[in-house]
């Protein structure tokens, strides 16, 4: 057990960790769209708890090029088995539809990686992007990415495209990064974070989310809430890490809700200007209500 930590030995939540069990028309209406459309969510692929409340709220993130990834990172439940299969060039106009009829305000797209296409796929993001502000010019778009192999051309493409929010995920802390992620690292990641930063000139809030219960210690976590603020990251999430099965990497504590409200308060002070930092929170969950109080 580390740190400001629950003991895991159990095996059962600590009474803060609460899924909604939320069910009904407006759920089903949700996953009969998705599949009419056939469209992947990374609330079904990455088995997120807040699936059930978000789908009642009508809401979704779209996980587009697939549903299997190119990397296998020891936290996350996407698929890596097999290869991923070739671009849709319908999908961006298929986003854009599910978007509509859900009538969604705000429109978060994420992906699989996809380390076999030349700019892994950020041209394909930009289409997404690009489709759905066609379809619904007042909404908001907030693209959480890959880190393309910290391509600046490609970043710049999905850039170039306009979102309302540019997201990349650091994850978790240094130590940690090369023991739980794949390929992906924990510099290049913040060299994303400045890279889109800088190519957006400021207009795109940068935003990065961490999750803890990995194996970091409070001090990890306060040095990457700093090292993402100083990539010029303003929009923060913190959360706690649930493992999606016992192939994954094993849970080392639960982070008390004391403790994330310590954790939002430093990176309040460091100068971000949103931070969502709660045992349930997740990069896209509510993240149109967290821009909007920007």
């Amino acid at each position: 057990m580390t740190e400001s930590s629950s003991s895991t030995s159990s095996g059962r939540f600590p009474p803060w960790i609460r899924v909604r069990a939320a069910c009904g028309s407006e759920r089903n209406e949700v996953e009969q769209i998705l599949t009419g459309l056939k469209l992947h969510t990374v609330c079904a692929g990455a088995h997120c708890p807040n699936l059930n409340e978000c789908w009642h709220r009508r809401t979704a993130t779209f996980m587009i090029m697939g549903n299997r990834c190119t990397r296998r990172c020891k936290f996350c439940a996407v698929d890596h088995h097999a290869p991923p299969d070739p671009l849709e060039p319908d999908e961006p106009e298929r986003v854009a539809e599910a978007a509509a009829r859900l009538n969604l305000k705000y429109v978060v797209i994420t992906s699989v990686t996809r380390d076999d296409l030349p700019d892994g796929g950020a041209a394909h993001f930009a289409a997404v992007i690009r489709a759905v502000r066609t379809r619904l010019p007042d909404a908001g778009i907030e693209v959480l990415t890959p880190d393309f192999n910290a391509d600046r051309a490609a970043l710049k493409l999905v850039l170039d495209a306009a979102p309302t929010v540019f997201n990349h995920n650091v994850e978790t802390v240094e130590r940690l990064a090369a023991q739980i992620r794949t390929r992906a690292t924990y510099r290049r990641s913040l060299e994303v974070l400045r890279m889109a930063s800088e190519l957006s000139g400021g207009k795109i809030p940068v935003k990065s989310g961490i999750m803890v219960g990995l194996g970091e210690t409070d001090a990890e976590v306060e040095q990457t809430i700093t090292d993402i603020y100083q990539a010029g990251a303003r929009i923060l999430t913190v959360g706690q890490y649930l493992p999606p099965s016992r192939e994954h990497w094993p849970l080392q504590r639960y982070a008390e809700p004391e403790k994330f409200s310590v954790w939002g308060d430093f990176a309040r002070k460091l100068g971000f200007e949103f931070v969502a930092s709660a045992p349930m929170v997740r990069s896209s969950y509510n993240a149109g209500e967290l821009v909007g109080k920007l």
